[in-house]
């Protein structure tokens, strides 16, 4: 399509060497082909080259002093993308990786998966080329507050609320919070994630993982089966990978595997949650140390990968759930899950799949629930969070999870019935992104040219 090819050139143009952030624009632009070829408002309001485009984009210099008194000296980014919802919302990430083509792809993907959320919140991202590992306490602390310097002119808890993401959890948070509150003397509801004794919100931590098994659940139901006794393929081994995880031991499921980048690990029995939860979350050591406390489990290291893939990937299961990074799933593993049975994949991490992997899937017709449907529990929960601290209350985490389920369930059903009424019911990558489009388009339109 023309118009769309067009759109993209332009973008390559205006945004150069910004690889993520093209892969994200394609893969969505093209699924929405048929809505844009029988509405012709949509073109007529600019709503793509509008959409592709930030509404602002922020850059700074993060200057920071370590224990050796040296000062360093890092870019922090904040992309607001998106407010014709709501408030900016999205998290920030702190990893070496960080640039700004991969803050870009993070927001336009937080657009679409905000709106499926059915919650006023618009889409934003963030972060820093800061790499918290290795770093003390203090360090961290310096950081942060150095970080919030720049950034808290631009955030506030009806315009931006970032939240956590890579790098980023309750730690970094509250030090980020407490600069905040001490530049401005508010305490109010600008950062989610929080720690719990101080406006956080239960189930936070566990939401995305949590919500990418529901998201799982909800895709078998629509076929008459369940995650009972289903064999399952998980990466990753932060917070998302590992409450995958427990909610697939508490539905019954059997997760075999995780991983981080020094390798994979495989317990055919089953991988020990609380050793997992040890040594990530308490010891934070690498996984290569989880079979000394099970001997049967069987550690494969990253350089033993096949050149086409990822270990993790190859083992036989029922079930996959990509919950590390984005681009981690090749065309090569999708057909080497295919191959081995694999009857369904959620992601838990954003554009973990490459595009030619999500191609595989949906020629073989099986369950793919889309990053931007299948991860977006993580920033409902961020959402409930912002509805408590407004009403100055705390709900319970049955209460929290509940309402998870309910979002989660809606998404799917929203998902799945646009893809239906687009001709291709076992497309949610079409379902979703058109689903997500068109509330965030029409909402647009009707406040003119912004």
């Amino acid at each position: 399509m023309t118009y769309i090819h067009d759109t993209i050139v332009k973008l390559q143009k205006t945004s150069p060497a910004q690889a993520e952030f093209y892969q994200a624009v394609e893969e969505v632009l093209d699924s929405l082909q048929p809505i844009l070829e029988t509405n012709e408002k949509y073109q007529k309001h600019a709503i793509i080259e509008r959409m592709v485009e930030p509404e602002r984009q922020i850059m700074f210099r993060v200057p920071w002093v370590d224990d050796q008194g040296n000062v360093q000296v890092n870019k922090g980014y904040r992309i607001e993308f998106n407010s014709a919802l709501g408030p900016y919302k999205g998290g920030l990430r702190f990893h070496p990786s960080v640039n700004a083509g991969i803050i870009k792809f993070l927001g336009f993907e937080q657009i679409f998966k905000n709106a499926l959320t059915g919650l006023p919140i618009g889409g934003g991202k963030g972060g820093a080329n800061f790499d918290p590992k290795g770093k003390s306490d203090g360090e961290i602390m310096r950081f942060c507050q150095s970080f919030i310097n720049e950034l808290y002119r631009h955030i506030g808890p009806t315009k931006d609320v970032p939240a956590g993401d890579i790098g980023v959890g309750a730690r970094e948070i509250g030090y980020m919070f407490g600069q905040y509150k001490r530049l401005t003397g508010n305490y109010d509801g600008v950062l989610t994630g929080k720690s719990l004794l101080w406006g956080g919100s239960l189930v936070r931590k566990e939401a995305t993982g949590y919500g990418c098994v529901y998201f799982a659940q909800y895709m078998l139901e629509a076929k008459g089966d369940t995650l009972a006794g289903k064999r399952c393929l998980v990466s990753g081994a932060g917070n998302v990978a590992i409450y995958t995880i427990e909610k697939l031991y508490q539905l019954g499921a059997v997760p075999v595997t995780c991983s981080d980048s020094s390798g994979t690990v495989y317990h055919e029995t089953g991988i020990n949650l609380d050793t997992l939860k040890e040594l990530k979350e308490v010891r934070k050591v690498r996984l290569n140390e989880y079979v000394a406390a099970h001997p049967e489990a069987k550690f494969i290291p990253a350089a033993d990968y096949p050149a086409d893939g990822n270990a993790v990937w190859r083992i036989p299961a029922q079930l996959a759930f990509p919950c590390a990074t984005q681009n981690e799933l090749s065309e090569a593993d999708a057909k080497a899950l295919v191959a081995n049975g694999v009857i369904g994949v959620s992601e838990g991490a954003n554009m973990p799949s490459t595009q030619d992997a999500v191609e595989v899937f949906l020629d073989a017709k099986i369950s793919y629930g889309p990053g931007k449907a299948a991860n977006a529990g993580g920033v409902a929960t961020s959402q409930l969070e912002m509805a408590q601290n407004a009403s100055m209350q705390r709900w319970s985490f049955e209460e929290v999870d509940e309402k998870l389920k309910v979002i989660m369930k809606n998404i799917f059903l929203n998902a799945s019935e646009t893809a239906a009424e687009f001709g291709e019911p076992h497309n949610l990558v079409l379902g979703a992104n058109i689903a997500g489009f068109r509330k965030v388009a029409d909402a647009m339109i009707e406040q003119g040219v912004v």
